[in-house]
């Protein structure tokens, strides 16, 4: 039994101690007072619907399955409001070696109409150094002609999922990377914040769980993102890429089968969102340090295929959003959808001191892309 207990076990373990010795010495000052929620889909049309299968689908599937979006996500968020009646937000985090800009352009629709943002996801597979820039310098060319990239003194900024969770060279073989100093590079082609974990029970997930961090040390190194402090409150930024992870937990398991399971934050048609995973996620107080009160609730996705999308734009997500408001009212906070830029925007204004409401912050360091500004 012990031999199967991951790494990062033991991390979350401690973590989960430390958090009641908290609440038990401060009482309510670490209840929270705002939960921001960001859905990071790693959004795939041309995925072939075969785990581990090579190719890709057909053209036409990879168009339906973006024109399912396209067609029924602002009809599906049209009643449906957070604490501060903005409606859910979603960040399609597209695959550059997927590219196809008539795809592009009906998610770009999205973030015109204020629903979503688009980042950047990468399958690659034992680059080197410079056949990876290559590859991502043209995913970010391509997204910015949709006006998708948010410019910084004129300099592109994006968020970065990992495909295959392979950040950094994690898997010993080398497969879908290659890389060791990814984490570097990404940070000099302009990359502010990488979302793509936790992803247990891969074998890619780090140990370091539930937290907001830079990486410590030298980011040259293969897996640079298993060393690192959380950011607190009076912090600057670095020059490094942030690393913002969602929350991962063993949490009791309804059913048969074994007592207890691992929930990462995926949203799937079998394991949809509900208030009782909410509440798991909440309890991981992933935060800035000594700003117990905003708490960050980051989710993924799988969102293309159409039984997943199914269910992200029918009944059981429809469920549990109508859910949180009574939900937030019974228990005390208020409830706010943002992307991943967002997200990122807001825990750095917590860095910096910022207090009261989160939803001032969302636009705090990085500006939405240009697409997403009024013509």
């Amino acid at each position: 039994m012990i031999k199967k207990l991951a790494p990062w076990m033991l991390d979350w373990a401690i973590a989960r101690a430390m958090t009641k010795l908290e609440r038990a010495v401060l009482d309510d000052s670490c209840h929270p007072e705002h939960v921001l929620i960001a859905i990071c889909d790693h959004f795939e049309p041309a995925w072939t619907g075969i785990p581990g299968a090579s190719g890709q689908a057909p053209a036409f599937v990879g168009r339906q399955r973006v024109a399912t979006w396209r067609e029924r996500y602002p009809a599906f968020v049209a009643n449906l409001r957070d604490s501060s009646g903005r409606p859910p937000r979603h960040t399609f985090f597209f695959p550059g070696d997927q590219y196809d800009p008539n795809l592009v352009e009906q998610l770009a629709d999205l973030v015109s109409m204020g629903l979503a943002d688009v980042e950047v996801h990468l399958h690659h597979d034992r680059d080197s150094r410079a056949t990876l820039a290559e590859k991502l310098a043209t995913t970010v060319d391509n997204l910015g002609r949709h006006g998708l990239v948010p410019l910084v003194r004129r300099q592109p900024r994006w968020a970065f999922i990992h495909g295959n969770w392979c950040l950094a060279n994690a898997r010993t073989d080398g497969a879908h990377c290659g890389v060791d100093d990814e984490l570097d590079l990404l940070y000099q082609l302009g990359c502010y914040a990488d979302f793509t974990f936790p992803s247990a029970p891969d074998s890619t997930q780090p140990r370091i769980v539930n937290r907001m961090y830079y990486p410590s040390g030298d980011v040259r190194q293969r897996r640079a993102h298993e060393r690192g402090h959380a950011v607190r409150a009076g912090d600057g930024p670095q020059d490094r890429v942030f690393c913002l992870q969602g929350p991962l937990a063993l949490s009791r398991r309804q059913g048969r089968g074994l007592p207890v399971r691992i929930d990462a934050g995926a949203l799937t048609a079998k394991d949809p969102a509900t208030l009782e995973r909410f509440e798991t996620w909440v309890r991981q107080r992933i935060s800035v340090r000594d700003r117990p009160e905003w708490v960050f609730v980051k989710l993924s996705t799988h969102g293309a295929s159409e039984r997943e999308a199914s269910s992200l734009l029918g009944g059981p997500q429809r469920r549990f959003h109508e859910g949180l408001s009574w939900y937030a009212k019974r228990a005390g906070f208020r409830y706010h959808y943002v992307t991943a830029r967002e997200m990122f925007n807001i825990a750095r204004a917590a860095m910096d001191g910022k207090v009261g409401d989160p939803s001032q912050y969302r636009d705090y360091e990085i500006p939405p892309a240009p697409r997403a500004l009024p013509a």
